[in-house]
């Protein structure tokens, strides 16, 4: 499978993952202080071939994503679930860790950030649902980020991600109701 966007990763063993995974090419930032020539190379593969921005699903990886995301806008997104980036050891989280597999899905499902004054979505409607504030607000975050490919967020960063994402309030719906259902099984 070839992939004609460029993939940006965070480093070496991100970029042999994907390459176990896919036939693509990888940007590596090396890390969450991405310099100014790595952010110009990823703006320039952008405007060329496309971009899609592969990080951990961790707090640096989020860091990434939002220094690339405010200069380089328009480019895609890809999420590995935190469980798909942990290795046999337990130990670390990352691209690295991930299965051929999951990172083949993970792409296959990027899509674009975009910023927009459209709120369908209420932060009351995140509190009324469940997902800031209470007990199992956490785990009910992490399986809807899962079901929307959006990825885990805290309860702060989660309004920002369906707006930036677009999620309308019928898919939110949806899988607001697939994640309630489980609880109940």
């Amino acid at each position: 499978m070839k992939i004609k966007e460029i993939i940006v990763v965070e480093g070496k063993d991100d970029t042999r993952a994907i390459q176990r995974s896919l036939d693509a090419d990888t940007i590596e930032t090396n890390g969450s202080a991405i310099s100014e020539e790595t952010l110009e190379k990823i703006k320039l593969a952008h405007e060329k071939r496309g971009v899609i921005v592969l990080t951990d699903p961790d707090f640096p990886g989020e860091k990434i994503r939002k220094a690339i995301t405010e200069h380089v806008p328009g480019c895609k997104h890809a999420f590995l679930d935190k469980k798909d980036a942990r290795p046999n050891s337990g130990r670390g989280i990352g691209v690295e860790h991930a299965s051929p597999e999951a990172i083949r899905l993970a792409l296959k499902d990027a899509h674009p950030m975009v910023d927009t004054e459209v709120e369908d979505i209420t932060r009351e409607d995140l509190i009324d649902a469940g997902l800031i504030g209470g007990p199992e607000a956490a785990s009910r975050r992490e399986r809807l980020g899962e079901l929307l490919k959006i990825g885990y967020t805290n309860g702060k960063q989660l309004h920002k991600r369906l707006m930036m994402f677009q999620i309308s309030q019928r898919e939110f719906a949806d899988a607001l109701e697939h994640v309630l259902r489980e609880e109940k099984q």
